[in-house]
C-alpha cells in the first residue's frame, strides 16, 4: 500500500522519479527511463522548464506547428500553433488559404479594460460605506503610487474604482470593482498587487472612520483578486466576400452561404450545439494563446462566460447575408500580454513571438481572434458540406497506424490507399492487415 512522503519537494529530481517510479508505476525502470528520455539535452533549457513549475520530474512536449497564408488587415502572418489534435493546423491552415484570395481577416480592438475586485463584508448600511469609499477614494489611487508609477509611465495603470452592493446575494457582501489598462503585459501581478493595497487602505480607514460603529468600522476583507472575465477587453475579427466566391466543396455557393447561417443560427439556439461550435473556437485560439506563453485556462473561462453574457449560452461567432455579400465574424474577450511571464523566458515562446513579427498585446489579441474564426469557418464548412469526419479521420490516419504498430512502410502504403477511401478504425485495420498477411 502506497504511503505518503514527507518533503517530496526537497527531493531531487533524481529522488522524485525514483519515489514517484517505485510507489505508482508497475514498470518502474521502464517509467523511469520515458521520464528521462523527455528531458532536454540542453542543460540551461532543462533548467529553466525545471524552473517554471515544481517538482518537476520531465517535459511533457506539444507538437509546434505553424498555419502559413494568414492575412490580416493587408498584413501576411505565419500562425505558430501548439496543439495535439488532429486536423486544426490542416483546417486553420485551409481557412487561411481559402480567405487569402478573398481579401483576407478584417479585425478591430473593441476595449482593452482589466478587471479586478476586492470583495469584503459591511455589516452597516451601504449609503454610509458609500459616503466613506468617496471620501478614501483618492488615497485609494494615491496609496498604490508605487506600484503603478511605472505602468503610468507607458499609459496604463488604474481606470477607475468602483463601489458595489451585493447584499442581496450574500448578507453584507459588498465590492470594489476596479478596472485596469496594463498595455503589452497580461498584468496579473500588477492587477492583483494593487488589490491587495487596496484592501489594505480599505481596513485600515475603516477601522479609525468617526461615522462608523464598532461593528461598522471591522470591515471583513475576503479576498482581492483579478477577474479572468473580460468583457471590455474585447477584439472583433471578421471575413466577407460576394456570395458567388463561396464555394463549399461542390455545393452551390447560395446553398452554402444558406447552411452556414442555419449552422450558425442553431449553435446560437441550442446549447448543446453551441458548446462543441464554441469549442472548435477554442481548438484555435489555445493553440496560440499556448504556443505564445499566455495563459490558456485563464482564456477559455473568460470566453466561456463571455458565450453565457446574455443568460443563454451562445455561439462565439455570427454570420449573416446583406445583399449578395457574405460576412462571417466573431467577438471575443482576450486578455493577452506579450512582455513579461514566459514571453522572455521561454525560447519556443520567444520565437513565437518572433514569428508573429513580435505582435504587439492588441495586435496579438487581433491573430489570436482570427485563428479562432478561422478554426471556425473551416469546422463548419465541414459540417454542411461533406462532413466533419471524413477530414479530420484522414489527418488522425497516422495516429490510428502509430497504434496499430504499422512500420514505416505500411504507413506509405496506407496513406495513399486512404487518399481515395474512407477512413474508420475498422477500415484502416482491415487494410493494414491485408498488407501484413502478404
Amino acid at each position: 500500500m502506497n504511503t505518503p512522503v514527507e518533503g517530496f519537494s526537497k527531493l531531487s529530481k533524481s529522488e522524485k522519479i525514483d519515489w514517484i517510479a517505485a510507489n505508482y508505476t508497475q514498470n518502474p525502470e521502464k517509467s523511469k527511463q520515458l521520464l528521462e528520455r523527455y528531458w532536454n539535452t540542453d542543460s540551461a533549457i532543462q533548467k529553466l522548464h525545471d524552473e517554471f513549475i515544481e517538482n518537476t520530474i520531465s517535459n511533457y512536449y506539444l507538437p509546434f506547428a505553424i498555419a502559413p497564408n494568414f492575412l490580416i488587415n493587408d498584413k501576411l502572418y505565419a500562425i505558430p500553433m501548439a496543439i495535439e489534435e488532429s486536423s486544426v493546423v490542416a483546417a486553420a491552415s485551409k481557412a487561411a488559404k481559402f480567405w487569402l484570395s478573398r481579401g483576407g481577416f478584417k479585425t478591430e480592438i473593441l476595449g482593452t479594460e482589466k478587471v479586478g475586485q476586492v470583495h469584503f463584508i459591511f455589516s452597516g448600511r451601504t449609503e454610509k460605506l458609500r459616503q466613506f469609499f468617496n471620501e478614501i477614494k483618492s488615497e485609494l489611487y494615491s496609496n498604490t503610487a508605487s506600484i503603478t508609477k511605472s505602468m503610468e509611465k507607458r499609459g496604463g495603470g488604474i481606470n477607475d474604482i468602483q463601489l458595489r452592493d451585493l447584499s442581496d446575494k450574500i448578507d453584507g457582501y459588498h465590492q470594489l470593482h476596479c478596472t485596469f489598462e496594463t498595455l503589452d503585459a497580461m498584468g496579473a501581478n500588477f492587477i492583483n498587487s494593487c488589490l491587495e493595497q487596496f484592501a489594505k487602505t480599505l481596513k485600515e480607514k475603516a477601522s479609525s472612520y468617526h461615522d462608523f460603529t464598532e461593528d461598522e468600522k471591522a470591515i471583513e476583507v475576503i479576498m482581492g483578486i483579478l477577474s479572468n472575465y473580460v468583457p471590455n477587453c474585447l477584439v472583433r475579427a471578421e471575413v466577407s466576400c460576394p456570395i458567388q466566391e463561396l464555394n463549399g466543396d461542390n455545393v452551390p455557393s447560395e446553398e452554402f452561404a444558406q447552411k452556414m447561417l442555419q449552422a450558425v443560427a442553431i449553435a446560437q439556439a441550442e446549447p448543446y450545439r453551441a458548446v462543441t461550435h464554441n469549442k472548435g473556437i477554442m481548438n484555435g485560439v489555445d493553440a496560440v494563446v499556448l504556443a505564445t506563453g499566455n495563459d490558456f485556462r485563464a482564456v477559455e473561462a473568460g470566453v466561456h462566460a463571455y458565450a453565457a453574457k446574455d443568460g443563454n449560452y451562445s455561439s462565439l461567432t455570427h454570420a449573416s447575408i446583406e445583399g449578395d455579400t457574405f460576412k462571417f465574424w466573431i467577438e471575443i474577450p482576450l486578455a493577452l500580454g506579450t512582455v513579461g511571464g514566459l514571453t522572455s523566458l521561454h525560447p519556443l515562446v520567444k520565437l513565437a513571438l518572433e514569428i508573429l513579427q513580435n505582435p504587439t498585446a492588441k495586435e496579438l489579441m487581433q491573430i489570436v481572434a482570427v485563428a479562432g474564426l478561422a478554426q471556425n469557418f473551416a469546422a463548419v464548412r465541414s459540417l454542411v458540406t461533406t462532413g466533419i469526419q471524413k477530414g479530420h479521420m484522414k489527418m488522425h490516419l497516422l495516429n490510428m497506424l502509430n497504434q496499430m504498430g504499422a512500420t514505416e512502410s505500411e504507413k506509405l502504403q496506407l496513406v495513399d490507399y486512404f487518399k481515395d477511401n474512407t477512413v474508420t478504425n475498422a477500415s484502416v485495420k482491415e487494410a493494414l492487415e491485408k498488407i501484413q498477411s502478404k
